[in-house]
């Protein structure tokens, strides 16, 4: 078979495959978001069928909205996120800017020692974290959070940050320095502006395990006032009763962030992700 004719057939495999499992990775969305819309004789019955108007029930919602404070709940995930990443987001760019830009001694190893970050889950330090916590008094404050989550994020920021820094041209740099602008202006005016898709990427998936997390807004902040929405979600879950009907719509608010996020910055990720597979 020539390769005329085998491109068009590869092709439509690789798409069949990317379809295939974007199918498999929205189902348990799809899921989640019909039956918050059943009522709970509804979910167990038809787990799979669409919202009828005698099974349609806003139960789960109204049970969200009324017991416990939901909207606390969401505002304080949406704080310890947005803070969270924009650390990462600052300190990240500015160790990938210092790491890509200027040689020194060390420079290999000290990018050697933040990748060890990716590989090495920061739930491993989950006792001496603990204790810092205490120690420090910030335990049922999301400041620790926002720490705890900055330096989970960090070693995935630097490596994807520096390697996008490392193509932004040398000329341009050095053309700004010559009309006077001062290192932190290259960093903020010429560098950042041209690695924006490797920003948006960074800032998605850094997103993701802060908003889902539950082990550490259990073991840091398990006070009503500091409470996430995943950890405000399981007051849902009894050990012999659960309020599924609770639990999916609480879920299902849960998710919408994580959508918006994505349709905001889904051509800037996209650009990202394929500047990186090009390269």
């Amino acid at each position: 078979m020539s390769k005329a004719r085998s491109a068009p057939l590869r092709s439509a495999l690789i798409h069949l495959a990317l379809l295939s499992y974007t199918l498999l990775a929205l189902f348990p969305v799809f899921l989640t978001l019909v039956n918050s819309l059943k009522s709970r004789n509804a979910i167990f019955r038809e787990p799979m069928a669409l919202p009828t108007p005698s099974t349609f029930s806003l139960i789960g919602y109204q049970t969200v909205l009324q017991q416990g404070d939901f909207v606390g709940y969401f505002q304080n995930s949406l704080i310890v996120t947005v803070a969270s990443i924009a650390l990462v987001l600052l300190f990240g760019a500015m160790a990938a800017f210092a790491l890509s830009e200027y040689r020194f001694r060390g420079n290999t190893l000290m990018g050697l020692y933040l990748a060890l970050g990716i590989m090495i889950p920061i739930r491993l330090g989950t006792v001496a974290i603990l204790q810092g916590m205490v120690s420090a008094g910030l335990v049922n404050t999301l400041t620790s959070l926002v720490l705890v989550y900055t330096a989970q994020g960090l070693p995935l920021a630097i490596f994807i940050l520096s390697e996008f820094m490392r193509t932004v041209s040398d000329d341009l740099k050095n053309a700004g320095r010559i009309d006077g602008l001062s290192e932190y202006s290259i960093f903020f005016r010429l560098v950042l502006p041209l690695v924006r898709p490797a920003m948006a990427t960074v800032a998605v998936f850094t997103m993701i395990p802060i908003w889902n997390d539950l082990w550490f807004p259990l073991i840091l902040a398990p006070g009503e006032s500091t409470k996430t929405v995943t950890l405000g979600a399981q007051m849902f879950i009894g050990q012999y009763v659960t309020n599924w009907n609770a639990v999916l719509a609480a879920l299902s608010l849960a998710i919408l962030p994580v959508m918006v996020l994505y349709v905001i910055f889904s051509r800037q990720l996209i650009r990202g992700i394929t500047s990186g597979a090009v390269k």
